[in-house]
């Protein structure tokens, strides 16, 4: 994180994004489109990023120390999870 509160680095906020998008695209069905906001930290500290599928639905994810998905929050009519996924997520 740089000096500006809540402003990541080039390469924090780039791989942020990708694996974002990797999640969604991984673990849910009929995905069209993704498009992510800048990620900022969150009130309990972790790095997060929110974003809307398919131009119309939400969502929050949250991300660990190493840049891995530790958890999703999503809107109400958010796509539905692949079968395979529903127990743990998938890469």
């Amino acid at each position: 994180m740089n000096s500006d509160q809540n402003k990541y680095d080039d390469v924090t906020t780039s791989k942020v994004k990708d694996t974002a998008k990797n999640f969604i695209e991984n673990n849910y069905e009929g995905i069209e489109s993704i498009e992510l906001e800048e990620p900022y930290t969150a009130p309990m500290g972790s790095l997060t990023v929110d974003g809307t599928v398919n131009g119309k639905t939400g969502f929050s994810i949250s991300f660990d120390e190493n840049l891995e998905v530790t958890s999703i929050a999503e809107d109400e009519d958010f796509p539905e999870e692949k079968e395979e996924c529903k127990e743990q997520f998938c890469e």
